[in-house]
């Protein structure tokens, strides 16, 4: 009885560890296409890639957090999570932009002057959440840096969860 237990046990685990690797592979290829349109500096590509309502929430919560970080004064907490809708919109126009994700793009090795990395390599790099979606990590079992969520057969950069210096204009 216990062989029987332990078999199922084992035949379940490669079962789900098969499904997160396939889910990794299916999302390297549309995560591959991102980083080359950053690297590319492909707007069209770019926003073909992305959901920007979702990584507009995004970013919106990530500036909140760093504000109320930021101070322990009740007042400007509340002047922060007044700004932070306002913030998001300007974020939205001058953060969703493919220069704006070069240094990350640069992190994974998409640089204009290196050999671009192949979709396994990128595989590499995701993780798959428990929600269904994937993120990308800069070191094998590190934070996730980038969120995709799989909407209409694609996978789209819907968040992110880096460090918010790391999203400046880094023009080639």
């Amino acid at each position: 009885m216990r062989l029987s237990r332990s078999l199922l046990l084992i035949g379940l685990t490669a079962a789900l560890a098969s499904c997160a690797t396939a889910t990794r592979l299916d999302a390297a290829g549309d995560v591959h296409a991102l980083l080359i349109a950053i690297r590319d500096n492909d707007k069209a590509a770019f926003n073909a890639h992305v959901d920007r309502p979702a990584l507009k929430r995004s970013i919106e919560a990530r500036l909140m957090a760093e504000a109320d970080k930021a101070t322990s004064d009740p007042g400007l907490k509340a002047l922060g999570a007044l700004a932070a809708p306002y913030l998001a919109d300007a974020a939205d126009r001058a953060l969703i932009q493919p220069q704006t994700f070069r240094s990350i793009a640069y992190s994974y090795g998409y640089r204009p002057d290196q050999p671009i990395p192949g979709q396994v390599s990128i595989a590499g790099a995701l993780k798959a959440l428990p929600d269904g979606r994937v993120c990308a990590t800069k070191k094998k079992d590190g934070p996730c840096v980038l969120i995709f969520t799989r909407e209409d057969g694609a996978w789209r950069l819907s968040g992110f969860e880096g460090d918010i210096a790391d999203l400046r204009d880094r023009r080639r």
